[in-house]
């Protein structure tokens, strides 16, 4: 078992992202933060330290428990980590779309011009 493994792999090896392309984007957006500061993606990891990626889920925040850089199972995954996130937003305070008919056609321009409005673009 190695000492240290780089920033992408370990965020996608314990299925933080979905795959290492992405984890490697994420790293370079600015998006994955090692102990407080901006990760690049060959920075190394160690046991110990705290993780804070952005993912399309929300906000992760997980400590090192273990360092693999190879995919693996999601129980043996789910082990080389503490999870520190934040609670996701109750249900009713997210808020709701609104949904068209099933069967009422395509959106007028009238409709459009509503719903760019509504969205505040």
């Amino acid at each position: 078992m190695a000492d240290t493994a780089r920033a992408d792999a370990w965020v996608w090896a314990v299925r933080l992202y979905k795959t290492r392309s992405a984890a490697t984007a994420a790293c370079r957006g600015g998006l994955v933060h090692v102990n407080g500061s901006r990760a690049k993606p060959a920075q190394p990891v160690h046991v110990g330290d705290r993780i804070e990626a952005t993912t399309p889920g929300g906000q992760r925040v997980v400590v090192v428990q273990r360092v693999i850089s190879k995919r693996v199972g999601a129980a043996v995954a789910a082990a080389c980590f503490e999870d520190h996130s934040p609670p996701p937003p109750p249900r009713a305070e997210r808020p709701v779309m609104p949904r068209r008919d099933p069967g009422a056609g395509r959106p007028t321009k009238r409709d459009r011009r509503r719903l760019d409005r509504f969205r505040g673009r």
